[in-house]
């Protein structure tokens, strides 16, 4: 499944959605299918900067691929966080570079965020973009 339909599976997912109420309990509900980062994992250089709540994110390169595990402090970034790495991971890092994350405005997250969180949606996906750079460097 390539990021493109990942995308599209959960463009699809929040359509049944009329009210955002409902799509924030979404995001509550997904923020529990989290891979959970390891505690070891789970230190300072791997906060992300520019989030209000604590974010910490980890990167694995395994066979060509990257896989990301986090954890967040706060229930709607954890939820926010679940769904970047649902689309992002097990790509290459030439795919993630590459991704034009279409969804988050297709479901209307951006605009229905406060500035604080919209600031760390933009911080986790350039997170998740500089550790794509810095695999493809060692490929």
């Amino acid at each position: 499944m390539t990021i493109k339909d990942r995308q599209q599976d959960i463009v699809e997912e929040f359509e049944i959605y009329d009210d955002w109420m409902d799509k924030y309990s979404y995001l509550i509900e997904l923020s529990k299918d989290l891979p959970i980062i390891n505690e070891k994992d789970r230190k300072e250089e791997n906060l992300i900067n520019g989030c209000q709540s604590k974010v910490w994110l980890d990167a694995k390169f395994t066979d060509g691929k990257i896989s990301f595990s986090a954890d967040s402090d706060a229930i709607i970034t954890k939820g926010i966080v679940a769904l970047l790495i649902r689309v992002l991971s097990e790509s290459t890092p030439q795919e993630i570079i590459d991704a034009d994350l279409h969804f988050i405005d297709k479901i209307g997250l951006k605009e229905n965020l406060s500035p604080t969180r919209s600031n760390g949606l933009l911080s986790m996906i350039k997170q998740m973009k500089l550790y794509a750079i810095a695999f493809k460097s060692k490929e």
